[in-house]
Formats: structure tokens, C-alpha cells, sequence
């Protein structure tokens, strides 16, 4: 008989690092559509190279700073909470050992054990590591890697901006008459990419999901450009 290989990510380390990349699709796509909203508005009411260039670098930077600020504070709350639950957890154990071997017993029980195997087994975790055990199946934290805000910040900033680049090199690289085509086609491909990305890294149906990212996409810059050919008629 030959021994089993176990290569490949298990449990909350792959379920970690698909969230992450989720994370990532999903912060590169805001890019690319923000962005390309406030770009393909500007060219529908000026030529000029320098306003389109200054316009989407303004939305860059204002996108990719508010979403790591954003993703920043979410962490951060995260964390609190994570770290406040292990200090709970870490004074009942202190205080009342029994009664939380107990509760380990029957959480066990809850997942398909039978008494006396949940017993021996609350034992054996309680007496390896009681906080560690009562920190995964009770409260299901791994106190060895607690959500990380500043991580989270520079993921979500560096994704907003890959995406964003796209859209601002499309418009502002071409000659004015390819600008749009360009710039248009290259986001929907684009669009394409990450929807069904971002369905496949969450199971989904990968059509579907590729369907409404290009719609949202092409409706956002259908809707800015009508509004900058207004503005740029009236002569705003």
C-alpha cells in the first residue's frame, strides 16, 4: 500500500487564502469600473489628455486609499472583536475548567461524536492546549492567525489599483478617435476576466456572474459618459 500525499491546502488555510484572492478579484474589479466611470465621463465631455489623465489618477488615488481605509477599519474591528472573545475564553478557562470541558464535550457531541469519544477527546484538546481548543471548535479563531488590518489595507489598495491602471492607460494612451473603443472594449474584457474569476473562486456559475459584471460595467459608463456629453454640451 502506498502512504497518502497530502499536498494540497486544507481546512481554514484554503478557505483563508480563497477569500483573499475573492478579496482581491473583487477590489480589482471596483477598480476597473470606478474608474472607468469617471474616465469615460470626462472624455464625454473634453478631449483634453491632461483633464482625462488628471481626472482618473484623481479617482485612483481616491479609490485605492478609501477602500484600504476602509478594509482597514473592518479588519481592525475584526481583530478587536477576535482578541476580546480569546480574553473571555481565556478567564472562563481560568475560572471554571470544568464547566468548559464540559461545553468542549458537547460541542464535540454537536459534530457527530459520541459521548464518550467527545469526552476523551475534550481531554486530550484541553490538556494539549485548552485555550487553542476551545478557540477553534467553540469560537472557530485560530489564535495564531488573527485577521491582520494592515494586510488586509494594502491588498485591498494594491487590487483597486491594478484595476484602476487599466481603464486610465486606455484612456489616455490611444489617439482621440480610439480612445472609447479602446477604453470600452478593453474594461468589458476585462469585466469578463474577473466575473468569471471571482464565480469560479466562489463555485458560482461563472456565466451568470459574467453577465451581470459586464451589464454593471457597461451601464456605469453608458450613464457617465451621457452625463458628461450633457455637461460638455452646456459648456460646464
Amino acid at each position: 500500500m502506498t502512504e497518502p500525499t497530502h499536498e494540497e491546502a486544507h481546512g481554514g488555510a484554503l478557505g483563508s487564502r480563497l477569500n483573499w484572492l475573492r478579496a482581491a478579484v473583487l477590489g480589482a474589479n471596483d477598480g476597473i469600473v470606478s474608474t472607468a466611470g469617471i474616465v469615460v465621463g470626462v472624455a464625454g465631455a473634453t478631449e483634453s489628455r491632461s483633464a482625462l489623465l488628471t481626472a482618473g489618477l484623481a479617482g485612483l488615488l481616491a479609490g485605492s486609499m478609501s477602500m484600504a481605509a476602509g478594509e482597514y477599519v473592518s479588519v481592525s474591528t475584526q481583530r478587536d472583536s477576535e482578541v476580546a472573545a480569546l480574553a473571555v475564553e481565556r478567564r472562563e478557562l481560568r475560572e471554571q475548567p470544568e464547566a468548559e470541558l464540559l461545553e468542549l464535550t458537547t460541542l464535540l457531541q454537536e459534530r457527530g461524536l459520541s459521548r464518550d469519544v467527545a469526552r476523551e477527546a475534550a481531554e486530550q484538546l484541553t490538556a494539549r492546549d485548552a485555550l487553542r481548543a476551545h478557540a477553534r471548535v467553540e469560537l472557530g479563531i485560530d489564535p495564531d492567525e488573527l485577521t491582520n488590518p494592515w494586510h488586509a489595507a494594502w491588498a485591498s489598495f494594491l487590487a483597486f489599483t491594478v484595476g484602476a491602471l487599466l481603464p486610465l492607460l486606455a484612456i489616455v494612451l490611444p489617439p482621440t478617435a480610439w480612445r472609447l473603443p479602446v477604453t470600452v472594449g478593453s474594461v468589458l474584457a476585462a469585466l469578463v476576466l474577473t466575473g468569471w474569476s471571482g464565480a469560479r473562486l466562489g463555485s458560482a456559475d461563472p456565466g451568470r456572474a459574467v453577465v451581470r459584471n459586464v451589464v454593471g460595467g457597461a451601464l456605469a459608463m453608458g450613464v457617465t459618459y451621457a452625463a458628461g456629453s450633457l455637461l460638455g454640451a452646456a459648456g460646464v
